[in-house]
């Protein structure tokens, strides 16, 4: 799936744009602040039907504007024959945000994710590196989403009931009782769609290890030994029923449900030593990349789609050896289509007269508008 037209009304910085892509590789060059990343976040909405970098939808309509708008056109090839599409994102004002496939309107956004497949890589995403365990687990939560629809649903109904029990829980102390049958309700809730989470979770895990060793190998010059570990309380005991029913007295000390899968992590390792702990900004920064392109391979073996990929910025801190290693790496008949920020000109120019075999298209922005080069 490619995305060959974009049009943005009142999105962030941008009054009104119309800019058409190439099939490969797509340049943004241009000093901090100017729209560069808008760009991307804009492409991120037609996949996610929200912007990657602010929650609040109303603050992405341009100053007092009454809407924004972000139009699609894609291209996709299905046994032989070239389909288009028309994806759109709408916000008015004091109204419900409306996303449309084809003109059709969706009922729930979630019947949305997975027909764009997407990967982002962003300055932000260290804290996937060096943040709490919520920001690893919405990773593999993201990465399963894009191509196993009945995850997401288990997702979306287990993090209800979750809800439902964590402020029972808090009632029961503010009440001081405790009353076994109405926890029981959503123990039940919690143990049919967790053990779904947990047993698809080890399955991908199994699948994704080696996709990320591979690509961390391939950066680093397969110099290390990196690892991906599941860190769960159903590793030693799978019966998920049994830890909540354990640890009843306990939540309703503290309020919340303290076991289950919104409690996992994953644990990234360098032999032995933690990566977020000992690793050197070059280390974190490799299994960062790697955990991307390893995401990018898992959906596209997963889904025959090769996601649209967005780098935002990610050449900072990389020697030039490295940045054409990755730009000719991307640019490759193993990925698809890469929209790419950088601030510097001149290497963006010398990558891509660096590798002739890639097409590739490249502008200038400057507050909020493109000049193609």
């Amino acid at each position: 799936m490619n995305l060959f037209n974009l049009k943005l009304a009142n999105f962030k910085n941008y009054t009104e744009l119309d800019v058409d892509f190439c099939g490969n590789v797509n340049c943004f060059v241009g000093n901090n602040g100017v729209g560069k990343t808008n760009l991307l976040d804009a492409i991120y909405y037609l996949s996610f039907c929200k912007s990657y970098f602010n929650p609040i939808d109303s603050q992405n309509i341009r100053n007092e504007e009454p809407f924004f708008a972000i139009h699609g056109h894609y291209s996709e090839s299905d046994r032989g024959e070239e389909l288009q599409h028309d994806v759109s994102c709408v916000l008015k004002r004091g109204q419900a945000k409306q996303m449309k496939w084809d003109k059709k309107v969706y009922k729930t956004f979630a019947d949305h994710i997975g027909k764009i497949p997407l990967v982002i890589v962003s300055p932000n995403d260290q804290a996937l590196v060096l943040g709490g365990s919520d920001m690893r687990r919405r990773f593999i939560d993201g990465v399963i989403s894009q191509t196993n629809s009945e995850y997401l649903q288990h997702l979306l109904y287990y993090q209800k009931a979750l809800e439902q029990r964590n402020r029972l829980l808090k009632q029961f102390y503010e009440d001081r009782c405790f009353d076994e049958e109405a926890i029981k309700v959503w123990d039940d809730q919690l143990v049919v769609h967790g053990m779904a989470l947990f047993n698809v979770r080890k399955l991908f895990l199994e699948e994704f290890a080696p996709l990320f060793a591979y690509y961390y190998k391939w950066i680093s010059g397969d110099k290390e030994q990196p690892r991906v570990v599941y860190q769960s309380a159903m590793n030693d005991n799978p019966d998920l029923s049994q830890l909540l029913q354990e640890n009843h007295r306990r939540d309703s000390v503290l309020q919340y449900t303290s076991v289950g899968p919104h409690k996992d992590d994953l644990d990234f390792l360098i032999g032995d030593f933690q990566v977020k702990k000992s690793g050197s900004q070059g280390q974190q920064k490799t299994f960062l990349l790697a955990l991307k392109l390893a995401q990018f391979e898992y959906i596209y073996k997963q889904c025959g789609k090769k996601p649209i990929l967005l780098l935002d910025d990610v050449f900072d801190k990389l020697d030039m050896l490295r940045v054409k290693q990755l730009v000719q790496l991307v640019g490759s008949d193993r990925f698809g289509q890469v929209f790419l920020t950088d601030t510097q000109f001149g290497r963006v120019e010398e990558i891509v007269k660096g590798i002739p075999s890639v097409e590739c298209k490249l502008w200038i922005v400057e507050e909020g508008r493109l000049n193609e080069r």
